[in-house]
């Protein structure tokens, strides 16, 4: 198969997940576009593996398999498949260190062995790997202006990752897993049993609130970014900006609902942020 199919076949996985990236990613020129379409597509695969897997060595053995195949594609090996040939075609046209694709490998197989954090640092760790080093990546692609944009980025991917916490307790809790701190939960009254249970009392308006409060710090910490990117890569930047700015005024505004239903914004709400952000910028605006 030629290049040009191996970046369709990312284009397609993009496609098919109906994610709200995709028109984020298509403000984008064509070389960039594909690249962050084949990181997108990658880790889509990753994630794939371990939630549609029927149990855990399953999981680990495809896992393994898929890492393995990844890491000999960075070391020259020609790969089978073609979102890894796209990875790689975009791995060396940007330079994307090759440290950032592993640490999304490891972020993902932290998902095999371990369904709950005793400390937010636990969970930051998993946090940088599986939403940082996405950040880190796609800034490479992007491309950026200044050295110390690798700390908003990473700012960003934790920004959007606690959003995608937040959003999606009810389904997260359906696979056996609570992302939310056990620390958190001490601090505020609460416990993991009783979220378990469904007894969602006063304790959970304090952790929604810490966990929310946590969230928008790294918001403001990320909207730098905007200042350090090409243009092009900027208006990507927004774009995405303003879409999880969306989903996550959702989630602060649904309280404790957050821990019994899953957060979905309509689609017209999502491009209208996105459309305002990309306008004003991200740093014009604020949570409340």
């Amino acid at each position: 198969m030629s290049l040009a199919a191996d970046h369709a076949a990312c284009a397609a996985v993009l496609r098919a997940s109906g994610s709200s990236f995709s028109l984020p990613i298509r403000l984008l020129p064509e070389a960039k576009r594909r690249g962050t379409t084949a990181l997108y597509a990658f880790c889509r695969r990753a994630d794939d593996i371990v939630d549609d897997a029927p149990d855990t060595p399953t999981a680990t053995r495809l896992l393994d398999a898929f890492s393995r195949q990844v890491d000999d594609a960075l070391a020259g090996l020609r790969a089978d498949d073609p979102v890894i040939r796209g990875l790689v075609d975009t791995v060396r046209r940007f330079a994307v260190p090759h440290a950032c694709i592993r640490d999304i490998l490891a972020g993902v197989r932290m998902d095999l062995v371990r369904q709950r954090y005793g400390t937010f640092a636990e969970l930051e760790e998993y946090c940088r790997c599986v939403a940082g080093a996405v950040g880190l990546a796609a800034i490479h692609v992007w491309g950026f202006t200044r050295p110390d944009a690798t700390g908003p980025a990473h700012a960003c991917g934790l920004a959007f990752q606690l959003t995608n916490i937040l959003r999606d307790v009810p389904e997260d809790l359906g696979r056996g897993r609570i992302y939310l701190p056990q620390e958190d939960f001490s601090a505020c009254g609460c416990s993991p049993e009783d979220l378990h249970a469904g007894r969602i009392g006063p304790g959970f308006d304090r952790l929604a609130a810490l966990v929310v409060g946590r969230a928008a710090a790294c918001y403001d910490r990320a909207a730098v970014l905007d200042r350090m990117l090409s243009t092009d890569g900027r208006l990507a930047f927004r774009a995405m900006f303003g879409v999880y700015r969306a989903i996550f005024r959702r989630v602060r505004r649904a309280g404790t609902a957050i821990f019994t239903a899953r957060v979905r914004p309509p689609r017209p709400a999502l491009l209208a942020a996105a459309a305002t952000t990309l306008v004003c910028g991200p740093e014009r605006w604020r949570w409340t």
